[in-house]
Formats: C-alpha cells, sequence, structure tokens
C-alpha cells in the first residue's frame, strides 16, 4: 500500500512537514495549497527537496467552487484553474484535488455540472494533470460519493475521476458497499480520516476534530476493504483537520501518522479476510486466486501488508515506580503489607510483592529522556506485561515506529523486550507462565520463584496520565501494540474541570489501562497516577493497613451521608466504610469497594475488591477522590 498525507495535518513550514513525513516513512504527500502560498521555498525547491527526501508529490490540493456556476463565473474559473496547473508542472505534480461546491449561489443542475466539469477536464489534458473530483458532505448539491462518481461517470473524460475521502463518506453514515463495483481507472485519489462520533454541524466537526485512523470511531477497515476490492492502486492518504496536531511536534505526529496507516493496513486486510470467510464477495476489480484459496477468497491488486501477530496480554507482570528518595514509597508499600524481597544483585532497583502483585522501586534520579520532570519525585516510569511471544510482540511494536527501550542485563539475568509509549513509560514484554510466576524476581535477595507469603492480590488496573498533545496517540499506541481495545470514554467532574477518561483493556479484564487526559496546566508526570491492586477481603485489608499507620486518603463525612441516601446500605456497613475512609459503589452485576492512599510525589495507590461482576471503577466516586486530593494540594 503506497502512503500519503497531507501537509495540513501537520504543523511548521512546509520544509519542517516535508522532512518529518520523510523521517517517518512515508512515500509520498499531498501539498495544501496554503503550505505551498506562505512558503518561501520555490515550487522548482519543492521538487527538488521532495525529489531528494524520497517523497512523491501526489496532489495538489484543495481548488475550490468550480462547478455549478454561472458562465461568467465559469472563465473566471477555468483561467484559475490553468494558473494551478501550470504551478503543478513547476512542482512536477499531475493531479489536483477539486471539492464540490458549497457555495449558496450556485446552480443546481447536473446537466450543468457535467457540462462544466467537462470542459476542466479538456483543460486539463492541455497540461497533463488529472483532476480528481471530490463530494464535500457540506456540498450545496454535490455531498454524495455516489453522485459525485455519477457526474464523473457521464463526463467520461479519461483526465477526469473521483476522490474518495472516508470522512465526507463516513461523516453522513454513507454505505461504502458500492465502492467495491467503481471503475478503478476512475478512482483517482483515496483520503483516509477517522474521527470521533460527534453530534455537530459536519463543517465544524470535519476542521476541528478529525483524527489518524485508529483513533476515532469510523469504520476505516470496511471503507478501505471496499476500496481495494474495487481494484484501486493509488495512495491512500491521509487529511486530518485537527487544532492540537497543528500544535504539536512536527516528527512526533508524523510518525503517529505513519502508525495509524500501518495499523489501518493490517486492519483492512483482516476485514477483508474475514468478509471472504462469511461468504461476503469481492468486486469487480478483484481476481479470483488458484490453489487450495478458500472459496470465495479473493486477491487484489493492491497488496496489504500484515504484522506479526500477537494475542492480548494475559496481566500485569509488574509495575515500576522511579524516585531519587524512596523512603516515602516504601513507607507506604509496607504499611499496605507489601513485602520487601531485596535489591537486584546488579542494578539499583528493590522488589515488593504481595501475592501477585509486584512493584519495582527504582532508585533513579530522573526517568530517562523525559524532559518534562522538573524533579525527582516518585512517578509512574515502567510496566511489564505478560504475553505469549515477548520477542513477537516487540517486533510488532518496533513496526508501528514505537522506539526500543533496552535495559543492560548481565548473565543469567532476564533481557526484557521494552519499548517506550507516547507518555514515555517504558512498555516492557515477559514471558508469560500459567501459575503468574515470574523468574526474574530470583535476580532479587533470596529468590522469589514462588509468590510472596501474605494477601492474594494483582494488579488491577494502573492509571496514567496523558499530555494533552499526544492523548489520542496514546490510544492508538495501547490498541496497535498491545492489542488493547478501547472502551466507551468518560468524563469525570474535577475541581480543575472534566478530565477525560479513556480506559484500555483486554477482553478478560486481565489487563486494565485507564489513560487520563492531564490538565494542560500539568505535565503529565508531575499529574497524579495511581496503580490499584485487587484483594478478596478489603475490608480485612483496610484494617490491617490501619493498623500498620497507613496514611488513608480521608473521605468527607458528607459521602457516606449521599452513600447512605443512594444504597440504603446496613448501618453496621456503612460505619464500617467510613472508619476505614472506604468507597463503595454498586450496579446490576455486583459491588465495588476501594480505598487510595496519600500521595507520594506524583503516586498514589489504591485497594480494591470486586464482587460478582462488577466491571467497573467506581466512577461516581471519582469527583470525591479529585475533590480531596486537590484540596490537599492546595494546603500543603
Amino acid at each position: 500500500m503506497r502512503t500519503g498525507i497531507a501537509t495540513v495535518c501537520l504543523s511548521g513550514t512546509l520544509k519542517e512537514k516535508m522532512q518529518a513525513c520523510a523521517i517517518a516513512g512515508f512515500d509520498g504527500i499531498e501539498i495544501f495549497e496554503q503550505d505551498l502560498v506562505t512558503s518561501p521555498l520555490t515550487p522548482e525547491d519543492v521538487r527538488k527537496m521532495a525529489a531528494d527526501l524520497g517523497l512523491t508529490l501526489d496532489l495538489y490540493q484543495p481548488f475550490r467552487d468550480f462547478d455549478s456556476v454561472s458562465e461568467d463565473l465559469l472563465a473566471a474559473n477555468l483561467r484559475r484553474a490553468e494558473a494551478k496547473f501550470k504551478l503543478m508542472a513547476r512542482l512536477g505534480m499531475d493531479t489536483i484535488l477539486v471539492c464540490s461546491n458549497v457555495a449558496s449561489a450556485s446552480i443546481d443542475s447536473d446537466d450543468l455540472r457535467v457540462e462544466q466539469l467537462g470542459k476542466l477536464a479538456a483543460l486539463a489534458v492541455d497540461h497533463g494533470v488529472k483532476v480528481a473530483y471530490e463530494a464535500l458532505a457540506w456540498g450545496k448539491y454535490v455531498n454524495d460519493y455516489e453522485h459525485a462518481h455519477k457526474l464523473v461517470e457521464a463526463v467520461d473524460h479519461p483526465n477526469l475521476g473521483t476522490c474518495l475521502d472516508s470522512f465526507h463518506i463516513l461523516s453522513r453514515n454513507w454505505d461504502t458497499t458500492p465502492i467495491q463495483a467503481f471503475n478503478p481507472e476512475k478512482i483517482f485519489f483515496v483520503q483516509v480520516a477517522d474521527a470521533p462520533k460527534l453530534s455537530m454541524d459536519v463543517l465544524s466537526w470535519s476542521r476541528h476534530y478529525r483524527v489518524f485512523p485508529g483513533e476515532g470511531q469510523f469504520e476505516l477497515a470496511k471503507f478501505m476493504g471496499h476500496v481495494v476490492r474495487a481494484g484501486y492502486t493509488g495512495p491512500v492518504s491521509l487529511e486530518i483537520f485537527n487544532d492540537v496536531f497543528r500544535q504539536s511536534d512536527v516528527e512526533r505526529t508524523a510518525v503517529d501518522a505513519m502508525r495509524s496507516l500501518i495499523w489501518l493496513e493490517e486492519q483492512s486486510a483482516k476485514w477483508l479476510e474475514a468478509a471472504s470467510d462469511s461468504g461476503v464477495g469481492g468486486g469487480a476489480g478483484g481476481t479470483a486466486t488458484g490453489g487450495t484459496q478458500a472459496p470465495g477468497r479473493r486477491r487484489y491488486p493492491m497488496e496489504l501488508a500484515t504484522l506479526p501477530q500477537v494475542t492480548e496480554p494475559a496481566g500485569y507482570n509488574f509495575a515500576e515506580v522511579r524516585a531519587a528518595d524512596t523512603k516515602g514509597l516504601e513507607t507506604v508499600l509496607g504499611q499496605l503489607g507489601f513485602e520487601f524481597n531485596g535489591r537486584h544483585r546488579t542494578k539499583a532497583v528493590q522488589l515488593w510483592s504481595m501475592g501477585h502483585a509486584r512493584v519495582i522501586v527504582n532508585e533513579t534520579a530522573h526517568l530517562e529522556g523525559d524532559t518534562s520532570a522538573e524533579d525527582a519525585s516518585p512517578a509512574i516510569a515502567a510496566l511489564g506485561f505478560d504475553v505469549d511471544s515477548p520477542v513477537i510482540a516487540s517486533a510488532r511494536a518496533q513496526q508501528l515506529k514505537a522506539p526500543a527501550v533496552p535495559r543492560k542485563s548481565q548473565a543469567n539475568e532476564e533481557v526484557f523486550q521494552g519499548f517506550a509509549a507516547p507518555d514515555s513509560t517504558e512498555v516492557f514484554l515477559c514471558q508469560g507462565t500459567s501459575d503468574g510466576t515470574a523468574a526474574w524476581t530470583r535476580e532479587f535477595g533470596e529468590g522469589l520463584e514462588k509468590p510472596a507469603a501474605g494477601p492474594s492480590a494483582v494488579i488491577d488496573h494502573v492509571n496514567l496520565a496523558q499530555p494533552w498533545q499526544h492523548f489520542d496517540e496514546a490510544v492508538l499506541f495501547y490498541t496497535s501494540a498491545l492489542a488493547l481495545e478501547p472502551q466507551p470514554f468518560a468524563e469525570v467532574p474535577s475541581p480543575t474541570g472534566l478530565i477525560r477518561s479513556q480506559v484500555m483493556a483486554t477482553g478478560d479484564r486481565a489487563v486494565r489501562l485507564v489513560l487520563n487526559l492531564a490538565p494542560l496546566n500539568q505535565q503529565r508526570k508531575t499529574y497524579q497516577e495511581h496503580i490499584a491492586f485487587a484483594v478478596d477481603d478489603l475490608v480485612a485489608t483496610a484494617r490491617d493497613c490501619k493498623a500498620r499507620g497507613l496514611e488513608f486518603l480521608q473521605i468527607p463525612a458528607n459521602y457516606y451521608e449521599d452513600l447512605d441516601a443512594r444504597f440504603g446500605l446496613a448501618p453496621d456497613f456503612l460505619a464500617t466504610l467510613k472508619d476505614l475512609n472506604l468507597l463503595y459503589d454498586r450496579d446490576a452485576d455486583g459491588e465495588f469497594l476501594h480505598f487510595y492512599t496519600a500521595t507520594v510525589g506524583s503516586v498514589f495507590f489504591e485497594m480494591v475488591e470486586r464482587r460478582g461482576a462488577y466491571d467497573g471503577y467506581g466512577a461516581p466516586n471519582a469527583p470525591v477522590r479529585h475533590a480531596v486530593q486537590y484540596d490537599h494540594l492546595q494546603h500543603r
């Protein structure tokens, strides 16, 4: 699959954008007109630079409001088009995007549109240009891709084709099945964009809220499957209008963009295979393969690459917290009931465990590579996941542009496969075992081939704060690299405003990862994050913690009055909750008990007990936690 991206997707100058696209590995780019107009580079400079960077110049865009106009305006539009055609010759480009007219003064006549598009195509012949006609979702009279395609077919000119843009199609909920019957020679260009499903006017939605594939809710794999079935072989190019992306680091955004196309290519291949297996036939562009190919299976002119296949993680292997001064962390872990298992024989790290829940305390001055960390206070630095094959999973992540973060290991020490997540958290892939043990624990103290004695516990979930400019990137990263599935996101009230919370999880909930959008005025590693541990009996655990002197997050009495009003709990049980600063929630599937510790640096811990099939996180209690933590922060 040939990959492309429109320069409008990125921040910076045209030169910076082109360099970033080359670094990210794109095959080609679309030149957005404003980027060229505002650049000091001449068209010849741009052409040479693209060649030097190994980039093709695939599309010049946009050319607006051409069709459905009066004769005098048509003459002006043709003069404008010819000027752009001459400019494209200097750039060495041969395809231009022409959008359907959005002007209210335009004329509603398909016959007129066919006549005028025909004149444009005839003019394009003289300059060696192909015209890709696109139906804008808010076009005045042409807002449906099938309508645009019918106009192209009616003109019947080799220099006029259609541009298929996933946003304009899927934002209007148009069925994409007809695409597979299109003549591929009439599909001149394909643009893709994802988006969250929002209730707003489609123009504003398009201009501000598009995201890269995998970061929204559109069925892009199905869209691309139908494009592939049609026999299209041209570029698949990103066109993303997003306020955040255009304020973010250009190289990082370009890498995120490339990752999204790699992911989309794989998902499209999977969709095609599943559709073939279900007996859904191919389109006109596909030719059947021979041999032992399954009935209905097709091979298409566009070849879609896939990645090393991995299953979702089986669970958390460990969580790591780094700090220059670890005394506060050691105290809290001991009060929670974790057992100190000694220091590593060659590294400045400690191991603490409770059942299968393991916490590594790294006695390091600062987070490597995290320039946002202003101090060395405790912060979550790494997560370990149990996977079937760490080597294969690591290879997949690296193909998805995840930077490797190897750790130095000496003889007879576990070699972890690792890479960095968008928020700088290090992700390590560990060899999963059926009994939940970890061989690397033998490198600490006397060795812990078996789980530590004490209460049964596992890591239930981890809550990570994400920088505002990389939140969508993180969702795609964990989806594509770790096979976690995004759940419906929530917005939680706090004293600093609404906090967007996105849960990523495995199907069996063995891994639950919560991504919170950090406030704009707080960097990721200074905003509070936490690790939650699940136990069988939270009341007994809380009493033990209290006896050991644990500082609980103090829950206001008003909360318990409201709790009683909502659930009508037994007086003794309510008194126990209040005495131990426990929070409670209940739904149709079960009950949830939990408590929080005070914060150490930017880290705090949560202990939870899930009763029945409760699958949430105590969302009604989140505003209470945020308010209490905010109050503590203001008064310390």
